[in-house]
């Protein structure tokens, strides 16, 4: 038997193909209109789903009826003021701060951790959790890893703990958890969302399984979807047939990466190190068992122990006089759009931040501005 050809093999991996593309165009069309409703409002909670949504243009193609929401799926954008605060009061207590890009510029209550850099703190920008291992071995001073992001970013953090730290790095742990926020979104009673569109990295780790509890209890359906363009309006031509049906269940268009029951080993990693707890997610709500914090198992590792955290040293400064007209939150809960804001693109950009959405790269904000804004479609049927 000849070895099959590698180029053949990959041929059906395609999925940037106009023709299937506009094939399901028209299917969003048809079902919309089967639908019959002048709104029909579906929502994902990933970041990277709006930047491709953005970035190719898919908005511009969806059909009138169609209203696809971002929600709170930019971990950047939900990290709350208080996390961020003890990050900046850290720094400025002498502390050497590891974290991620996006989150430098993110505001706190009276500065960001760029500011505080600006005053000569010590900030480092690293792009893993092994590198924040890497620092403090080379650094020997004390050094806080403010571990940020979802399940997927968690796992790295649990891993680098289970591993073993040097003495001298600590974890101030600002990760969070998706699955209950999509139930404080779905109670909401101002919400007008019919069904999610659940992020594919995060499902490789918790398993599609993971949501069936929340589709029973809310009877609104869930799709998990990859991240190229055919990957999302497959998942939403899937969600809207289950909206037109009225069939409550999941469904998982992302076989590829994603199975039922998940990464078994990465769970049980990310537990063994981390608990679920209620936090505040930044500009929402309280989110029960949102936030994750360290197992007492690891209290030698966590900031939050290891050091006194002065936030009452921030109070001398008064918090920016803008961020009093952000709204962020309602933008990340799918109450209100950037469009909504009298400061986006004006006081607020990219260059000039005023909320954490106009931060991250994968923050509404930031992306609407990048891509030009919300597409006109007033040209389309």
């Amino acid at each position: 038997m000849p070895s099959p050809d590698p180029v053949a093999a990959f041929a059906e991996l395609k999925f940037r193909d106009p023709v299937r593309a506009r094939a399901m165009v028209e299917a969003l069309g048809r079902l919309t209109a089967d639908i019959g409703r002048s709104r029909v409002s579906v929502m994902h909670v990933c970041g990277s789903h709006e930047q491709a949504i953005a970035k190719y243009g898919l908005r511009a193609t969806f059909p009138r009826a169609l209203n696809v929401i971002m929600g709170p799926g930019c971990p950047v954008c939900i990290t709350d003021t208080p996390e961020v605060d003890e990050g900046v009061a850290l720094a400025r207590q002498g502390v050497h701060i590891a974290t991620y890009g996006d989150m430098v510029r993110v505001p706190g209550t009276v500065m960001s951790l760029a500011d505080a850099q600006a005053e000569g703190a010590k900030i480092h920008v690293i792009y893993s959790a092994g590198q924040a291992v890497e620092l403090a071995e080379r650094l020997k001073e004390p050094v806080v890893f403010f571990a940020t992001g979802f399940e997927t970013t968690a796992v790295a953090t649990a891993a680098i703990v289970l591993n073993g730290l040097p003495d001298n790095l600590s974890i101030l742990s600002a990760h969070k958890y998706i699955p209950p926020v999509m139930e404080v979104v779905a109670e909401m009673p101002e919400t007008t969302v019919e069904g999610f569109l659940a992020a594919g990295h995060a499902a490789t780790i918790t398993g599609w399984g993971v949501f069936e509890a929340f589709v029973e209890r809310h009877r609104l359906p869930v799709v998990v979807a990859g991240f190229e363009p055919l990957d999302i309006l497959a998942g939403l031509v899937k969600l809207l047939e289950l909206v037109r049906d009225r069939t409550p269940r999941v469904v998982n268009m992302y076989p590829r990466c994603v199975t039922k029951d998940g990464n078994l080993r990465a769970q049980e990693r990310l537990w063994k190190v981390f608990r679920p707890t209620g936090g505040r997610w930044r500009g929402i709500a309280h989110v029960p068992n949102g936030n994750l914090r360290l197992q007492d198992a690891f209290a030698h590792v966590d900031a939050r122990r290891r050091f006194t955290i002065d936030l009452a040293s921030l109070w001398d400064y008064a918090p920016p006089a803008l961020a009093q007209s952000c709204i962020c939150g309602d933008i990340m809960a799918g109450i209100k759009s950037p469009a909504d804001c009298t400061l986006f693109g004006n006081e607020c950009t990219p260059e000039r931040p005023v909320g954490a959405c106009m931060v991250s790269s994968e923050g509404t904000c930031k992306i609407w501005q990048q891509y030009g804004g919300h597409p006109d479609l007033g040209g389309l049927a």
